[in-house]
């Protein structure tokens, strides 16, 4: 599979490839966006390294965060205005949901502060960012308050994930142990960003 990636890496259908997935991963959380986007950027410097050219992928490197970040952003679009358009519908369905209800409180609650770094620890949780993008647009935050915050979550998520992958591919190899170590490590930023958006506000 690896070695698939690595040369679907030196082709523009990779960042086709990642920028699908990332799109519609706000939607479907079980897609293995994350996971495709560190196998990619490992095979990609893996690859590099082989050919003696590890310089020249990091335009390929910088190409792929773009590609990541971009889509993720229009997916947070997306579904929050879908969110902002479904209403009483929408919110009827949150309504049922203990945990959407906590979530879109505390949302509305931080990005009332000016505090939408949640937004960008989120990101990294599991289902995280479509809680956040969907709860914003139910509860008709303005734009301008979730746009910005999306747009750091977006390359923070991005670089974290294809850094990573990076420089196992240049530490480790192009190898399921440099994949599998990265992968790892992405899954441990998404159980502190689960810690830290569940954990209880301190009482002013």
């Amino acid at each position: 599979m690896l070695e698939s990636l690595g040369s679907l890496a030196g082709s523009p259908w990779i960042y086709a490839a990642v920028a699908v997935s990332v799109l519609f991963d706000v939607f479907l959380p079980v897609l293995p966006s994350g996971v495709l986007v560190v196998a990619a950027s490992t095979a990609a410097a893996g690859a590099g390294a082989t050919a003696g050219q590890v310089p020249h992928r990091v335009p390929d490197i910088l190409v792929l965060i773009c590609s990541a970040a971009t889509a993720s952003v229009l997916g947070d679009l997306v579904a929050y205005r879908l969110a902002w358009l479904g209403g009483e519908r929408l919110a009827r369905t949150i309504a049922r949901s203990r945990r959407l209800t906590s979530a879109q409180e505390q949302l509305g609650s931080a990005l009332s502060r000016g505090g939408g770094i949640l937004v960008v620890i989120a990101r990294f949780a599991p289902a995280g960012r479509s809680v956040v993008s969907l709860g914003a647009g139910a509860a008709h935050r303005k734009v301008r308050e979730f746009l910005p915050w999306s747009a750091v979550a977006g390359v923070t998520w991005a670089a974290y994930s294809v850094g990573l992958g990076y420089l196992g591919g240049q530490w480790l190899g192009t190898s399921w142990l440099a994949a599998g170590v990265s992968v790892l490590a992405l899954f441990g930023a998404g159980a502190g960003a689960v810690y830290v958006v569940r954990r209880p506000s301190p009482v002013d």
